[in-house]
């Protein structure tokens, strides 16, 4: 009887699942339509690959998924953060974790990862074809599946494993919408905002280290880094608010205001701090005074509090005071659009989870027809949560193709 496993797409998810099958003594192959493979683990984190986050307790790793994390929280008890950390390590890979707790490799490059995947599939006996575009799924009366390639070539498959990650755009999901599956329509997760005060962008290259990022339309709010950029604000913060808020920004094309806190501290905190200077130092001028902020961004929002750099502390009227205190803690722009970066892009939407299997992720309509990764309605925040979601859900799966199969 014919076993061979066909998984459909040769990024993270797709090697990660292919490797665990193999191990089992089922002949796997990965199908890959681009001439490369991983690409998105060789981009990400500018190339670093931040490989999962540094959370360990799944009670707060599931609360990092603005999609899908209820969906993840059983599987991460079976294939968390910890366990995709003891894997890379047992293959060789010294990871490291950073203050803002992500995890990379300590060589600092993308590669590291690439190689250990690749060598984990090699051994594990996985064939690989490039250049080799699924364009159809056909389930036969047999069990079994055809699996048509564009060049017009039909493979045979006892399972079908689809890895094909996320797009921004019906047509990425319509080969499987064909197939009688539903489609959580797709919409962009994590990206920049773009501002359209050109007095803001003139500071591009300015970061915070801690700054409050809000959507009051939505009352959402994320801290954390924040970056000045030519076309607006990013950082962190800012990723992981877009993430929150992907589908309503959507329907608004990315069109309302952003609050800014550029202390990340409470309006109580801040004030008090404001009269602890206005006390230490009375006859300072505002342009000489030690402030936790970077100090082009300081005179910036003197400014914006129409107050001179000249001025002393002791000057400043209440209205002054009250006035740089909102401009400190509640500073508002326009969003004007987005701005992806390629290598942080992640979709909103993909295969809806309430026909997939969490025991097995299979399609709960077509035996024998498994999922992991992207291409399915699970997103996380920026911080390895969308590479932890890739590798949990391709175990998952790689467990579920056995069971099925042996």
């Amino acid at each position: 009887m014919n076993k061979q496993v066909l998984v459909v797409g040769g990024g993270a998810a797709g090697f990660f699942a292919a490797i665990h099958i193999a191990e089992s003594g089922l002949p796997v192959t990965i199908l890959e339509k681009s001439p490369k493979l991983l690409s998105k683990v060789r981009i990400s984190g500018g190339g670093r690959c931040n490989v999962l986050p540094a959370c360990y307790d799944i009670e707060q790793l599931y609360r990092h998924y603005p999609r899908g994390g209820r969906f993840l929280r059983k599987l991460f008890y079976e294939f968390g953060a910890r366990e995709a950390y003891d894997w890379f390590s047992h293959r060789g890979v010294a990871l490291k974790t950073e203050a803002d707790g992500r995890v990379f490799p300590v060589s600092d490059s993308s590669e590291t990862i690439v190689q250990c995947l690749m060598q984990a599939a090699q051994k594990a006996g996985v064939q690989i074809r490039t250049r080799a575009e699924v364009v159809a799924l056909e389930p036969q009366n047999d069990g079994q599946w055809a699996v048509a390639l564009a060049s017009g070539e039909v493979l045979q498959a006892a399972a079908v494993v689809v890895t094909t990650g996320g797009g921004n755009k019906p047509k990425h999901y319509a080969w499987l919408e064909t197939l009688g599956l539903s489609i959580v329509p797709p919409v962009p997760s994590l990206f920049s905002f773009n501002i359209g005060d050109e007095s803001l962008r003139a500071l591009q290259g300015i970061s915070v280290p801690v700054a409050m990022v809000s959507l009051p339309r939505w009352k959402m709010t994320e801290t954390g880094p924040l970056l000045i950029t030519h076309w607006g604000v990013s950082g962190p913060a800012v990723l992981r608010l877009s993430a929150w808020g992907a589908r309503l920004l959507h329907e608004v094309n990315y069109r309302t205001k952003v609050r800014i806190n550029w202390t990340g501290a409470s309006h109580p905190a801040t004030e008090a701090r404001l009269q602890e200077l206005t006390t230490s130092f009375p006859g300072k001028k505002l342009k000489n005074t030690p402030v936790q902020l970077p100090k082009r961004l300081w005179e910036y929002l003197c400014q914006r509090a129409k107050l001179s750099q000249d001025v002393t502390w002791k000057e400043l009227s209440g209205r002054q005071l009250n006035a740089l205190l909102h401009v400190l803690c509640a500073d508002e722009y326009e969003i004007v659009g987005k701005t992806t970066f390629k290598e942080e892009f992640v979709t909103c939407g993909g295969v809806d989870l309430r026909e997939i299997s969490a025991k097995s992720m299979m399609s709960k309509k077509l035996p024998g027809l498994f999922f992991a990764g992207e291409v399915l309605d699970i997103d996380g925040i920026t911080g390895g949560f969308n590479f932890q979601a890739a590798w949990t859900t391709a175990y998952t799966a790689a467990q579920g193709v056995k069971d099925f199969l042996l």
